[in-house]
């Protein structure tokens, strides 16, 4: 939700005079769905919320830019809370607190003055400073949630929505705030023998723009390998989501400063400029990155677009002590771009 925006959903009561009269008696802003595989952006200081409508449990990776420049705070990350009581559900994970108290925003104004600001009596204002309520910050809805919402079909039905449109910037209120990077046919890159990469930067969604970040999702299947790359302007935070493999991290000096399995749940965090590589393992290897530029650049050691693609062979058989037939072979090994499908010998990855 933004401040200002209009309220364009409206759920219709109808009333005592029947059928033909109608009144509104709800308005609210639009109202999005999720499902699996979309990047959602979210404005700094936008209040939020999320309502599971599945029958599964909704899992969302986040990543909190604090050194960006709309935080004018220090670098603590900090979630302030419209409603709930989010003490409660940290007792609950972590146990007792000791330090200060911490509720929603409305806990630290009196209660005769919410009562006043809002028009109502002293008893609705104390649940809104929800003091005695035991649930955290995630609830469950008894009844269900009824609110107004477009079907799932309609927003997922096709991408030709957004389109150029007619020239004129997107305003706050109208942006696209939503990507989804799961569907096979949207990928960048595809292998049908090794898997598919999908990117979304400040091109395909423009509100990116203003958080400097960036996202993209990997898949590979069992035993393929993503070519060694950098990202010349960005870092890059992988969250695996599923299946495991080997990730190799080089510094600047040639120094391997991680080489390891990882598996589900994991974060391997690379530095701006330093090459790694992904080999997936007998389950597979899926992952999530997030960024630290609108428009990462990835830079690839080998495959058809690669550094050493681009250089002459005499240059790498000089360079590589190497005769002119290894350069080239060397050169010309792979004619994948960015996704190679691994040999059974050099696809195996020990796991303890």
């Amino acid at each position: 939700m933004v401040s200002g925006c209009p309220e364009t959903y409206e759920s219709p009561q109808q009333s005592e005079e029947g059928i033909q009269g109608q009144r509104f008696t709800d308005r609210h802003q639009k109202i999005g769905n999720l499902r699996e595989g979309d990047v959602l952006a979210i404005p700094a200081g936008a209040p939020h919320w999320a309502y599971n409508t599945g029958d599964q449990e909704l899992v969302v990776v986040i990543l909190q830019d604090n050194a960006n420049n709309a935080n004018q705070l220090d670098r603590n990350p900090r979630s302030f809370f419209l409603a709930g009581n989010p003490q409660r559900g940290q007792e609950q994970q972590h146990g007792p607190q000791t330090q200060h108290e911490s509720g929603n925003v409305f806990r630290g104004i009196g209660a005769e003055t919410l009562a006043e600001v809002f028009q109502t009596d002293i008893e609705t204002a104390k649940k809104l400073q929800s003091e005695n309520d035991g649930r955290g910050a995630i609830v469950i809805v008894q009844k269900g949630l009824q609110v107004i919402q477009p079907p799932l079909r309609e927003e997922h039905g096709g991408r030709q929505e957004h389109g150029r449109g007619n020239g004129l910037e997107e305003t706050i209120c109208t942006a696209k705030l939503r990507e989804n990077l799961d569907q096979a046919s949207r990928a960048d890159v595809y292998n049908p023998r090794a898997g598919r990469f999908s990117t979304v930067n400040s091109f395909t969604l423009p509100i990116l723009r203003f958080f400097q970040l960036s996202a993209a999702r990997g898949v590979l299947y069992k035993n393929a390998i993503m070519s060694p790359h950098w990202y010349g302007n960005a870092h890059s935070i992988n969250y695996i989501t599923r299946g495991n493999g080997r990730i190799q991290v080089v510094n600047h000096n040639g120094h391997a400063v991680f080489d390891d399995n990882v598996q589900e749940g994991q974060v391997v965090v690379v530095p701006q400029n330093f090459a790694v590589v992904k080999q997936a393992g007998e389950q597979g290897l899926e992952w999530v990155e997030f960024n630290t530029n609108d428009n990462a650049m990835i830079n690839t050691l080998s495959g058809q677009t690669s550094a050493l693609r681009g250089l002459p062979v005499d240059v790498i058989s000089n360079a590589y002590q190497m005769s002119r037939e290894e350069a080239q072979r060397l050169k010309m090994s792979r004619q994948e771009t960015l996704l190679f499908s691994g040999s059974s010998r050099r696809g195996r990855v020990a796991y303890a």
